[in-house]
């Protein structure tokens, strides 16, 4: 099993690209199961978590081409087509390994009427069940019944008829679910308090254009006016506003002078507006964003929310930089219960971090030392890559294939800033 060994200290400097969203592209990689066109997205990541899901719909029949790209490029575009769909059950093996796979629950019973999807896996940070999704498309004309470890969803007669579903709670998925879903339903559906995540939004502006109908975009009502069909279309993903601020909390740890290119600044302004007040100068340039640390940090106190609020995905990666922040930081996760598990392993590198409940109070040490430290999830990773970047000495990181479900080519792009980084293996 491959590790990543990095060997810190090094100030970062220079230009590093962004990638396209790994959470957009698992939303609009569905989107292909609603129509029997050809559906081609650009700026696609190249993460083991795209390359899932695209063998999730071979399940179904959907062809996935990849044009020819250079093995040295970032980022890919590929064609789907679903011409006749040859299945509708979505197998244990490969949705245990992504819980993104529930997101073919709604495109498939849109389409085909039906849908049997293994309930989901992914990682271990909290008690994140689906009730939200099934509810949701119950309340557009869906029969839900479970059975052996799986959930079947069903159109009456066909077809979903479009309802009316206020969230009680707001759910991205859930969202992204119901919206897919109600596209191609025979009336109108009306989605309250739905989620307003830039890649919700993205996802909205795919399905428009394939030919949807909808109104309030990017606001907490969506209005859906059902079409009897969708047709292909070309797509650029956004770029990924957790992995520009994953690095833009490297150029922070490290007193680096980072400039992120192919970035959406506003899709990431809470991320930005907290670097600034730890005291990190920030320039915007049309799509590039200018990250300079040249003192100490400043401590923050930070609460996670549903955006436009500070997102739970870099809710580690702050914690890492604030272990080197002078004072003491208060980090409130409201999101999920479980999302602590990477306190331990900074605290191997002499972080001094104690959690109470849902809170984690940071005290700003006066140096970070390399250990041996293992990821436990995908963000929990990049934060002690983060924290590996500022330690004195080498940092050893196992279970690196958490980075790769949503980080494209991490050690290349941070070599390139000047990160003393590689990946090996146990052989």
């Amino acid at each position: 099993m491959d590790r990543i060994l990095i060997r810190g200290g090094r100030r970062l400097s220079g230009k590093l690209p962004i990638s396209g969203a790994k959470n957009a592209a698992l939303t609009l990689l569905p989107c292909a199961l609603l129509t029997d066109e050809p559906l081609t997205l650009r700026n696609l990541p190249r993460l083991a978590d795209v390359d899932s899901f695209g063998h999730l719909l071979n399940q179904f029949g959907v062809s996935t081409l990849i044009e020819g790209s250079r093995p040295e490029d970032f980022g890919r575009v590929m064609t789907m087509r679903a011409g006749r769909l040859t299945g509708t059950t979505a197998p244990y093996d490969i949705v245990r390994k992504m819980r993104a796979s529930i997101l073919v629950l709604g495109p498939l019973v849109g389409r085909a009427g039906e849908a049997t999807v293994s309930l989901p896996g992914g990682c271990a940070i909290g008690n994140r069940p689906i009730d939200l999704h099934l509810k949701a498309l119950e309340a557009i004309g869906a029969t839900i019944e479970f059975t052996a470890g799986y959930v079947k969803a069903s159109a009456p007669g066909g077809r979903l008829k479009g309802g009316r579903y206020t969230f009680p709670i707001v759910s991205v998925g859930a969202t992204e679910n119901v919206v897919m879903a109600a596209v191609t339903a025979r009336g109108p559906s009306r989605i309250e308090n739905a989620a307003r995540e830039p890649e919700i939004v993205d996802l909205c502006r795919c399905l428009v254009a394939m030919g949807a109908r909808m109104e309030g975009i990017g606001t907490e009502t969506l209005e859906i006016e059902g079409v009897d069909r969708l047709h292909g279309a070309t797509y650029a993903v956004m770029p990924d506003r957790i992995e520009a601020g994953s690095y833009a909390c490297a150029a922070a740890i490290t007193g680096g002078d980072l400039t992120l290119t192919g970035v959406a600044p506003d899709d990431m302004r809470a991320t930005l507006d907290a670097l600034g007040q730890a005291g990190v100068t920030i320039e915007e340039r049309g799509n590039s964003v200018r990250v300079t640390a040249t003192g100490p940090l400043a401590p923050l106190t930070l609460s996670t929310a549903p955006y436009p609020g500070f997102a739970t995905d870099m809710q580690a990666q702050f914690m890492a930089m604030l272990a080197l922040a002078d004072g003491a930081s208060v980090l409130t996760e409201t999101i999920f219960e479980n999302r602590y598990m990477h306190v331990p392993e900074l605290a191997r590198m002499g972080a001094d971090i104690q959690v109470r409940g849902r809170t984690a109070v940071v005290r700003g040490a006066a140096r970070l030392t390399g250990a041996p430290v293992m990821a436990t999830d995908l963000r929990a990773s990049m934060s002690l890559v983060l924290a590996g970047l500022a330690a004195e000495g080498e940092t050893q990181v196992s279970r690196v294939y958490h980075l790769d479900r949503g980080y494209e080519r991490l050690e290349e792009k941070l070599s390139a800033v000047g990160a003393d980084i590689e990946r090996v293996g146990d052989g």
